[in-house]
């Protein structure tokens, strides 16, 4: 059966990989796994992602980062925060700040999905889906 919070599984299937050091992950396509996965990649914590397969058989690939030369993951944590059974919102003013700035919190907005420093900086709020650090 498959997951019905589709971004706590997509985040499970990312730590595993990390902690495993494989070079890919594959989760499930839709809409909002491919716009958390753009975000990843605009802020340097995944190489690159690309969709393959057709219809209901598509599939994101994720790419893996790591640093130095024992290979430690640029993902130290990856938290879901907002989830079904416990929305999490909130407005421009009170997004939170993930380590004083160094994480980054995933908002899903009236305009997208976008980081708490672009959400902060155009002034709207949203849903805290999950902290990246």
């Amino acid at each position: 059966m498959a997951s019905r919070d589709t971004i706590s599984d997509m985040l499970t299937r990312i730590r595993n990989a990390c902690m495993v050091q494989h070079e890919t992950t594959v989760v499930p396509s839709n809409k909002m796994n491919r716009s958390i996965a753009r975000v990843l990649k605009e802020e340097g914590f995944i190489d690159h992602y690309e969709e393959v397969g057709e219809g209901v058989k598509r599939q994101v690939v994720i790419s893996l980062r790591y640093k130095g030369r024992n290979r430690k993951p640029i993902i130290k944590q990856l938290t879901r925060v907002s989830r079904p059974g416990l929305r999490v919102y909130s407005n421009h003013k009170q997004l939170p700040r993930v380590l004083g700035g160094i994480g980054i919190a995933i908002i899903s907005t009236s305009s997208g999905i976008m980081t708490d420093r672009e959400a902060r900086k155009r002034g709207i709020g949203g849903e805290v889906l999950c902290y990246v650090w």
